[in-house]
């Protein structure tokens, strides 16, 4: 079957995710992946931007605050306000709150330091095409890798997120309990990915393209995937591990 979904990733000076993003993406025959620089203003016609993990401009400053600012973003978030589909991962979640296309902010984790591990995610409600094929009750293990992962807003945006079913994942145990012991930086709520409340613009701190191949030893993230697209794109999608890429 030809391309039929068109996908661009941003990158930035110092994305390290961009091109597992792009590989995660290109298992899927109907969907063509473009890499999107930062310096363009030319999203090639795309019917969803990805803004990937890493380091944009060496988190100086603060995770995504210079980032925001690169020319490409201002297509992006004119894409985003009319309804165009964006999700941003980690770094990408980071730069999607401070561009005010999500509400909060990622601060720094408890422990003050560097995390890098598996942690255990539950769907936080299925409102969302991301989360809506995802049984609530499904744990989902996902590698993390970030120092500003802490997700923190103010109590009555924090309860417009909760009544909205704006919360797509919390952190959890590999029971699905939800307690501070297996909340790896602090984040309120346990929260660890939001949604906008048109349900267009999708951040989350877990990274689904490092848990996306057999290869790599766990498929978690590919079930994310796959049903997220399929939602939003109405295509049956079926990874080809064999496409080249």
């Amino acid at each position: 079957m030809a391309s039929s979904i068109r996908i661009g990733v941003v990158v930035f000076p110092g994305s390290n995710c961009d091109q597992d993003t792009v590989d995660a993406l290109s298992v899927y025959p109907q969907v063509e992946v473009v890499k999107l620089w930062h310096k363009s203003s030319d999203l090639q016609n795309v019917h969803m931007v990805v803004l990937p993990g890493g380091f944009s401009y060496g988190d100086y400053l603060r995770s995504g605050a210079i980032a925001r600012f690169s020319p490409i973003m201002n297509e992006v978030i004119r894409f985003a306000s009319s309804g165009g589909y964006v999700l941003g991962v980690c770094n990408g979640f980071q730069i999607l709150c401070e561009s005010h296309l999500l509400p909060g902010a990622l601060l720094h984790n408890n422990s003050h330091s560097f995390i890098c591990e598996n942690v255990f995610l539950k769907t936080g409600s299925s409102a969302s095409p991301m989360t809506k094929s995802l049984a609530s009750a499904d744990v989902f293990q996902i590698p993390i890798a970030h120092g500003e992962g802490k997700y923190f807003t103010d109590a009555d945006s924090l309860k417009k997120l909760q009544d909205n079913g704006q919360i797509l994942f919390r952190y959890c145990s590999k029971d699905g309990v939800l307690a501070n012991e297996f909340n790896p930086n602090g984040a309120i709520d346990h929260i660890a990915g939001i949604c906008n409340d048109k349900m267009n613009v999708f951040g989350m701190m877990p990274h689904p393209e490092r848990a996306a191949n057999p290869t790599l030893g766990n498929t978690d993230g590919r079930i994310i995937l796959n049903g997220f697209l399929q939602e939003l794109f109405s295509e049956v999608l079926e990874p080809d591990y064999n496409v080249s890429i």
